[in-house]
């Protein structure tokens, strides 16, 4: 409760202005680890240029002093003064939030319109996060010099420096990182190598050059790949003996093509090959950006390539009775590279390592199973002999399922009536869902794959159990039914419990997304953490995602079916609906429907935004190491009963950050 004295005036609302939200928040916006980000950001605008066919010459040179810069040979930054802000172009880009050339996505003409840059935030954090910063611009026959100071403030105006040759283009920016927003201030040359290379691939038309200063000289290495993705992966293969040879391809989206689901351009680049042992190649990108942890473009890739090769097993009568190959059997021993390209990709925070766009799973899928088919179809004893490898990973799997079921059958328990199990006796693919209420236990059970998610609803909110004895815990039958369902007998932090009798890799906790669901979050978590420590220590317990908000999206523009969307929460929904400004649909021709919970979602919407693997959001429920006994002192604070004053007053201290739902 706030005090009665305190003073709530327009002067306590601040606004963050020009630079102010990335100085506010830096790991927000970009990686503290070291400055690769920010340079990246810069590297990625080059290569943009690139991209567009300008740029046929992309140098990186990293300095001594630990300033790093990038030149390109493309138009140049505009320098012209720009009609809203009244300032040159080119210092708009640098200081401004949400600007650049890559908004416009409903001119099929727009250079940008497939672009690595497309947060409109790219080099402001650059800036942002320096000592300083210089941009040279070549164009239109004049060579122009801007610079900026700590924090990204302008330090000396843009001002004319010389005259430039007709055909003298390009851009050249050095930034100096500001060693307080990182934990090492220096750039890492080897990932900057492996995103270059990666480029070269990617632009068989541009070259890039690293340049490292060390002791006064520069140790200079180029990438140029004219064949593209055939060349990269053959070198990338280098030493592997693959048991077939590479399937590579490219396909995408055009005028004449039927799509009623994608626009001109979109599509994807890969090549695969199937190795029996040895490390795995396996890289991804989306409009030349490297996304390191994959997402549903690589989930695209999989689903479109299993899908070919199970057709194939069964085409040519090579499966064995009994015998189900599973999606992780195809890729357990492939090797691949992926390159895809969407007008407007979501990506899983700033540094965009994942994505998270739902469409690129269809996108992908569609753009890969047809030309897989036919290569297996037109190549007969190469795709036996993938077939086989798959087939030997699916039976070794199939095997060492059996021993864990034989090793568990010794002290077989009653499982409970009210779980829905699943089909698949392989506990590191099975998963199971804790769902609140019968009602949504329905939808769930209707939505899920029954080969390997199994559903257990509960009756009413969980009991808080953080005071509660090991002895009188399963007195309550909800408590005693999760414990029966997964399989594990509870214990104490610190205790090594036997973990053979685990049914599932991953326990997962679904409740709707509102403060109900929250509190049912909290209390199922409390139970694992006081009485199930090993489960969240092993890394077993997810949190489901489901979206708060629909969005239903009519029809626009030639390419631009009615679609639906989802939304977490409010932030997400106002970024969609910005989005959906940016692509030329007018305000309030969508339309926004919020879920009062997961009964209400029908089995398709449930499958598509929470369950499919490929295409839903989980957050893994994992403790920091060394922070055990602090979580458990936080846990004390807020679960135990004789803590109430405690809680009420870090409620009047912290309240005031929690942004509560509770319309």
């Amino acid at each position: 409760m706030a005090k009665k004295d305190s003073a709530y005036t327009a002067e306590d609302i601040e606004i963050l202005e020009d630079l102010s939200p990335i100085l506010h928040r830096p790991g927000m916006y970009t990686d503290p680890v070291n400055p690769n980000h920010a340079l990246v950001e810069i590297i990625d605008n080059a290569a943009d240029e690139g991209l567009a066919g300008f740029a046929k010459n992309v140098v990186v040179t990293l300095y001594e002093d630990g300033s790093a810069e990038a030149v390109d040979d493309g138009r140049g930054i505009p320098v012209d003064i720009h009609p809203k802000k009244k300032v040159p172009a080119v210092q708009v880009i640098f200081t401004t939030l949400h600007s650049g050339g890559k908004f416009r996505k409903t001119d099929k003409d727009a250079v940008y319109r497939i672009a690595g840059g497309l947060h409109g935030v790219g080099v402001c954090v650059s800036n942002a996060l320096s000592t300083k910063l210089e941009v040279d611009v070549k164009r239109d026959g004049a060579a122009w010099r801007i610079v900026f100071g700590p924090n990204g403030q302008l330090k000396e105006p843009l001002r004319k420096t010389g005259n430039a040759g007709p055909r003298e283009t390009g851009t050249r920016v050095r930034f100096w990182p500001d060693a307080k927003y990182f934990d090492s201030p220096r750039i890492v040359p080897g990932d900057i190598a492996a995103l270059l290379r990666a480029k070269a691939m990617l632009l068989p038309g541009v070259k890039f050059t690293l340049n490292v200063e060390k002791g006064g000289k520069f140790e200079t290495t180029q990438w140029h790949f004219p064949e593209g993705i055939r060349g990269y992966f053959a070198n990338a293969m280098v030493g592997a003996e693959p048991v077939a040879s590479s399937f590579l391809g490219e396909r995408y989206i055009s005028a004449q093509s039927e799509s009623d689901s994608f626009a001109e351009g979109e599509g994807a680049l890969w090549a695969i090959a199937w190795t029996a042992d040895g490390d795995l190649v396996n890289e991804s990108y989306v409009n030349m950006i490297p996304t390191r942890h994959g997402g549903t473009h690589v989930s695209g890739l999989r689903e479109g390539v299993y899908n070919a090769i199970r057709n194939f097993i069964d085409l040519h009568a090579m499966g064995q009775r009994g015998l189900k190959v599973v999606p992780e059997d195809v890729w357990s021993r492939a090797n691949y590279v992926l390159a895809v390209k969407m007008l407007d990709p979501q990506f899983k925070g700033q540094v965009k390592n994942e994505l998270i766009s739902r469409d690129a799973v269809k996108l992908t899928a569609q753009m890969v199973r047809d030309p897989f088919e036919l290569w297996l179809n037109q190549h007969v004893d190469e795709g036996k002999r993938i077939a086989d490898l798959v087939l030997r990973q699916a039976m070794a799997r199939t095997r060492a399922a059996q021993k864990v079921e034989r090793r568990k059958s010794s002290g077989v328990a009653v499982l409970p009536g009210k779980l829905t199990d699943c089909a698949s006796d392989d506990p590191d693919r099975n998963e199971l869902f804790i769902v609140e209420g019968d009602s949504a236990g329905g939808s769930a059970k209707q939505a899920r794959d029954k080969e390997f998610q199994a559903v257990l609803p509960l009756k009413g909110k969980p009991k808080n159990t953080w005071q509660d004895s090991p002895d009188t815990l399963y007195a309550n039958k909800e408590i005693e039914a999760i414990a029966l369902a997964v399989g594990v007998d509870h214990h104490k932090a610190g205790d090594n419990p036997d973990l053979s009798g685990l049914r599932y890799r991953k326990v997962i906790i679904l409740a709707d997304a509102d403060v109900d669901g929250s509190h049912i979050q909290v209390l199922l978590l409390t139970l694992f953490f006081r009485h199930f420590p090993k489960l969240i220590e092993k890394g077993h317990v997810y949190v489901a995602q489901p979206p708060l908000f629909r969005i239903d999206v009519p029809a626009h523009g030639k390419n631009k079916p009615a679609r639906k969307l989802y939304a977490l929460d409010k932030q997400e929904l106002a970024s969609l609906e910005e989005k959906l400004e940016d692509e030329g649909v007018k305000e309030g021709a969508w339309t926004v429907s919020r879920f009062k919970g997961l009964g209400e979602m029908s089995p398709e919407q449930l499958w598509e935004t929470t369950l499919n693997p490929d295409t839903r959001r989980m957050l893994p429920v994992l403790v920091e190491d060394g922070q055990l006994e602090a979580s458990n002192d936080i846990f004390n604070m807020m679960m135990a009963k004789e803590n109430a004053s405690q809680r009420r007053e870090w409620m009047e201290t912290y309240g005031n950050l929690v942004d509560a739902d509770i319309s």
